[in-house]
């Protein structure tokens, strides 16, 4: 099983916190997020498990961190890389399937993911 497609997505994805932190990099206007702000959405993660998930899903290039040493504290921000954006689509599709066979939320079935404030 393990040279099988599925498993090594999910091995990658099914963690937790992982699809929440790649959903929160897709929101709102600002592509690139600091840590800091993304602990701030994700409010129940721990600084720990957050750091962890952002080096795995960077090493599969679901985001990329950008550093910016030319001001003091130094700035790590975090973005969507190409293949990160393409997965929001296997997001939206879980979040689709979710409102038809298991969930019932009005306002979510009205939201673009990008806007989304739940």
């Amino acid at each position: 099983m393990k040279d099988c497609t599925i498993y090594k997505t999910v091995d990658i994805i099914g963690k937790k916190w992982s699809l929440c932190i790649l959903l929160e990099l897709y929101k709102g206007e600002n592509k690139k997020k600091r840590f800091n702000e993304l602990k701030g959405k994700l409010q129940d993660v721990t600084p720990k498990t957050l750091s962890t998930r952002l080096k795995e899903l960077e090493e599969q290039g679901f985001i990329e961190k950008n550093i910016d040493d030319s001001t003091v504290p130094i700035k790590s921000e975090y973005s969507l890389t190409e293949g990160g954006e393409d997965f929001i689509r296997v997001i939206q599709n879980i979040k689709r399937w979710g409102l038809k066979w298991k969930f019932e939320n009005e306002e979510c079935e009205n939201s673009n993911c990008r806007l989304c404030h739940l």
